[in-house]
């Protein structure tokens, strides 16, 4: 059996933490057994190998999560990237398709696909291998996993079972999203579990389905066709028009991390980053990632999120409606982990004249670089203010250290690689300052090294 672990959306409802490049499943706000912060990723994928699941796994996301899951899994985690967003049913086609067509898998394959941020016990992973002993037991279209339900709760779906039988699973009637607390509590007395977006299935179900479409089923033909694909979920297209489905009822710890009510009910403190709590109040967090303190006093039942992009204070019950309200304030992202390692913007300026200036704090980890390219449409000035590397400037290598200041002009190559852990302070001014602008020649140091030995020779 396969798994495809599901990374997509932003994660609004945790905002200003998360944002379109850093969604929910990585924000580092987890403690784990060595009392390290972690990602709700991270544990995943570590719950996922103990249980001797990595090596089975791929995950589906966006390409602009793709550095993201390199800094904080490794380089070497599979992936199958969607060349844009567009819901559920897209992703898990295209990952489906992927199996089969680039790495080889039969038809008869079962895949299952999961969230990539529940925060569950482990022995919910060595329960997920069972999804693949019932679909083939029941001849089922899709096995589902149903957690039993520890009170009748209004914030999840609930997997409706048909009359209960022998089995160790239970045929499915119907789906309830999100009742009210009077709907949750009669279907609980009826054996309905909460549905906790685990399905597994033949491969042939859904290269079948895509043919039906007229869909093609082999991987490059799938991606040039992708923004044909319906931007609709799986659960529509595929779930509610499903023939036969089964679910596996698990009866351990499971709780979905998605608003800030839930997050910090795991939390090891009620206070991440600089900031004062009055030690009287109950159920209230601040999660600061600003480099200024927060007071919190006489509110209880609170949260305060602050970073880069932004502050929220909010009931902790009527924190998820900050997703109602974020999508006004549009922009580039404040915060980022790239593959090499992070970057803040300081401040971004755009003048009435029509030029632009953007300030960034960079980290590059030791090891690490940025890749060989050019800006057509701005030049940088990098000031180094903490370690050394090695900088490539249009062909030309040179050592830099801590408080030299190095100039970039406008259509220069460049690239610089950090000996040890190191930072800069980079100000780009521009007419334009967008990722479009960034033209890569290389991305790994070894095939820079390569274009400056060809350099070397040809001069």
């Amino acid at each position: 059996m396969k798994l495809v672990l599901l990374s997509g959306g932003s994660g609004k409802r945790l905002w200003p933490l998360s944002n379109d490049a850093r969604s929910k499943q990585f924000l580092k706000v987890l403690t784990n057994e060595f009392a390290d912060k972690e990602s709700m990723v991270q544990r995943v994928w570590g719950q996922l190998a103990k249980n001797d699941l990595a090596k089975d796994s791929i995950i589906a996301t966006s390409k602009n999560q793709v550095d993201m899951i390199h800094n904080q899994i490794g380089v070497g985690v599979p992936m199958v990237v969607e060349p844009e967003r567009r819901d559920t049913f897209p992703a898990i086609a295209l990952a489906a398709v992927y199996l089969y067509d680039v790495k080889g898998c039969s038809p008869s394959e079962v895949v299952a696909m999961l969230p990539v941020d529940p925060y569950v016990e482990d022995h919910f992973f060595s329960k997920v291998k069972e999804l693949e002993d019932i679909l083939l037991e029941s001849d089922a279209d899709l096995a589902l996993m149903g957690v039993t339900p520890t009170y009748p709760s209004k914030k999840y779906g609930y997997i409706v079972p048909k009359t209960a039988d022998e089995k160790h699973y239970v045929t499915v009637d119907s789906f309830k999203e999100k009742p009210n607390e009077a709907t949750a509590t009669e279907l609980i007395t009826n054996d309905a579990l909460w549905n906790c977006g685990v399905f597994a299935f033949r491969l042939d179900y859904i290269l079948n389905l895509l043919k039906e479409k007229g869909l093609p089923i082999q991987y490059d033909a799938l991606l040039k066709q992708y923004p044909l694909l319906p931007k609709t979920s799986f659960d529509y297209e595929v779930v509610e028009r499903a023939n036969h489905i089964v679910a596996l009822p698990y009866d351990g710890f499971w709780k979905d991390l998605g608003t800030w009510n839930t997050l910090t009910e795991e939390m090891a403190s009620n206070l991440v980053g600089k900031g004062i709590i009055d030690e009287t109040l109950e159920n209230s967090h601040i999660v600061n990632e600003l480099d200024i303190p927060i007071a919190l006093i006489g509110l209880e039942n609170v949260i305060i999120a602050a970073s880069p992009d932004g502050i929220l204070v909010s009931n902790k019950d009527a924190s998820a409606k900050v997703k109602d309200y974020v999508n006004g304030f549009a922009g580039r992202p404040m915060y980022e982990e790239r593959r090499w390692g992070w970057y803040r913007v300081l401040e971004y300026t755009k003048y009435e004249e029509g030029n632009e200036v953007l300030t960034k704090r960079i980290g590059i980890n030791a090891g690490k670089n940025l890749s060989y390219h050019v800006h057509y449409k701005r030049s940088e000035i990098w000031t180094v203010i903490k370690g050394d590397g090695v900088l490539v400037l249009d062909d030309q290598v040179r050592h830099v250290r801590s408080g030299d200041v190095l100039h970039i002009p406008l259509a220069t190559k460049h690239a610089i690689r950090a000996t040890t852990d190191m930072e800069f302070i980079e100000v780009q001014t521009g007419s334009e300052l967008v990722e479009e602008d960034v033209h890569r020649f290389a991305m790994k140091w070894e095939d820079i090294e390569d274009i400056m030995r060809a350099y070397m020779l040809s001069n």
